[in-house]
C-alpha cells in the first residue's frame, strides 16, 4: 500500500511482500542495515554475504567463507 504523504519511507521486505503480507523492515543502528522479523526470510538469505569454498560430497556440510570486497 502506498503512503499518503510524504515522510519517513517505509521499507517493505521483498520475500514478505510477494507473499502479500505487509511487513516493514526495520533498521539496526549498529549493524547500519535494514532487518525483517520473519524468520522465514532469514532462514532462506542467512548466507547471502557469504561465498561457497567446497560443496564437500554427500551428507558433508557446504563450506563457507566470508566475501572480500573486490576478490573473486
Amino acid at each position: 500500500m502506498s503512503q499518503a504523504n510524504k515522510g519517513k519511507l517505509n521499507y517493505r521486505c521483498p520475500s514478505c511482500f510477494m507473499r502479500d503480507i505487509d511487513m516493514d523492515m526495520f533498521y539496526d543502528e549498529e549493524k547500519k542495515e535494514y532487518y525483517c522479523l520473519n524468520e522465514q526470510a532469514k532462514y532462506r538469505y542467512k548466507a547471502m554475504k557469504l561465498r561457497v569454498k567446497d560443496f564437500n560430497e554427500d551428507n558433508k556440510s557446504i563450506v563457507f567463507a566470508p566475501h572480500e570486497k573486490g576478490k573473486q
